[in-house]
């Protein structure tokens, strides 16, 4: 199988620390793969394995074209045109492309002419990213559907999206979970980095992540604030990130009377976080609109209990009542219930969080690019 050309298309790569392990361990069955992106990551290692892939086309740039206070801001990716060359001189068998963009509707245009097989990569589904409002964007993504050969989804909400919207057929969309931690990776820096020291109470409620109206902080500490008026003291909070929101949240959670609880750690570089999962009893992730979540299956694999709002693709991982819960991000005295079943039952959140370790433990980088190795074949009509 190894004489395959395979390209990948993914024009912005926000999350490409995790793309980089699953290419690794494609790359160990297709040494002739491409990887195009019109940006590395922070934290990019050329020296990693995997990293060889990865090739730059020109410059990929956002133009936002309407604001959402609580949910993605909405808009396009600009990205450069001369992918094509990239393409017509590298000659793939087949091409993955990401999501609905520029380079996707290229690839599409040029697949008779090509005759390379097409399977588009969908992260996942959420209000401001599938346009469903829009019937134009609807449209059009039904058109370059029709000519794709197959789907990857990495979660049911984007499958559902895909035959529910553009009505693929179920029998072409492969639902894997590719968007997955590297464990190595985030155990690796517990040995050498430090971290500040922390007077916490336990049990300890982490939240990471940027610290805007999207990410549904507010909520998270409102929860707090019920929790207070319920003569809840015995816990801490620890606030990993950081955003436009921090100083009015701080001055709330002031003025709300519980700022001894709260810890706020500021940005952490992703090579460090490891330390701060291991700090944490629960791990909190309120978001109102995220197609994923990394962060779920992270705290996942140190063997966290997580509270996860029903705004995140991600709560597909979460078993009510077995390694976590899920909550209605506009909803603060659900958060501020679910918060209590762990202050009340503290001996919860050693059995949940045992559960979510065995639950995240199929999902791995070697399993992300077994699904694409098989929907590779698949493409090729070939069997694994």
């Amino acid at each position: 199988m190894d004489e395959l050309r395979i390209a990948w298309l993914v024009p912005e790569v926000e999350l490409g620390a995790y793309w980089q392990p699953v290419l690794r361990e494609f790359t160990k069955v297709f040494k002739q793969t491409v990887f195009y992106t019109g940006m590395v990551w922070p934290g990019f290692d050329p020296t990693l394995p995997g990293a060889s892939a990865i090739q730059l086309v020109g410059k990929t740039k956002f133009i936002e074209t309407e604001k959402i206070e609580t949910g993605y801001d909405r808009g396009f990716i600009a990205v450069s045109p001369s992918i094509i060359g990239h393409l017509l001189k590298f000659r793939p068998h087949v091409v993955f492309p990401q999501a609905f963009s520029l380079w996707t509707v290229l690839v599409i245009i040029f697949k008779p002419l090509c005759q390379w097989r097409v399977a588009i990569i969908y992260d996942g589904s959420s209000p401001n990213t599938d346009f469903r409002d829009s019937s134009f964007r609807t449209v059009v993504r039904r058109i370059l559907a029709r000519f794709a050969d197959a789907f990857v989804s990495n979660s049911e909400a984007g499958k559902r999206y895909l035959v529910e919207v553009l009505n693929v057929p179920a029998d072409r969309v492969f639902t894997r979970t590719y968007l997955v931690p590297d464990a190595t990776a985030l155990l690796k820096p517990l040995e050498t980095k430090d971290f500040p020291s922390l007077d916490l109470k336990k049990p300890v409620f982490l939240y990471v992540g940027r610290i805007t109206a999207r990410k549904g902080i507010t909520t998270l500490l409102e929860a707090c604030a019920v929790l207070e008026k319920q003569g809840y003291s015995g816990y801490s909070l620890l606030i990993v990130g950081s955003g436009d929101r921090l100083e009015e949240l701080q001055a709330f959670v002031e003025n709300a009377g519980f700022a001894d609880r709260v810890n706020w750690v500021g940005w952490v570089d992703y090579g460090n976080l490891g330390a701060y999962f291991q700090l944490a009893d629960i791990f909190v992730f309120p978001t109102f609109e995220d197609v994923w979540g990394m962060v779920v299956p992270e705290a996942m694999v140190f063997g966290k209990p997580v509270l996860c709002s029903n705004g995140a693709a991600s709560c597909e991982l979460v078993v009510s009542g077995e390694n976590g819960y899920i909550f209605d991000p506009n909803n603060p005295q659900e958060l501020a219930d679910r918060m209590q079943v762990f202050l009340d039952n503290p001996d919860l959140i050693e059995s949940m969080g045992e559960r979510s370790r065995q639950l995240i433990s199929h999902k791995t980088p070697e399993s992300a690019a077994r699904g694409y190795v098989e929907v590779t074949s698949f493409l090729r009509g070939r069997s694994n």
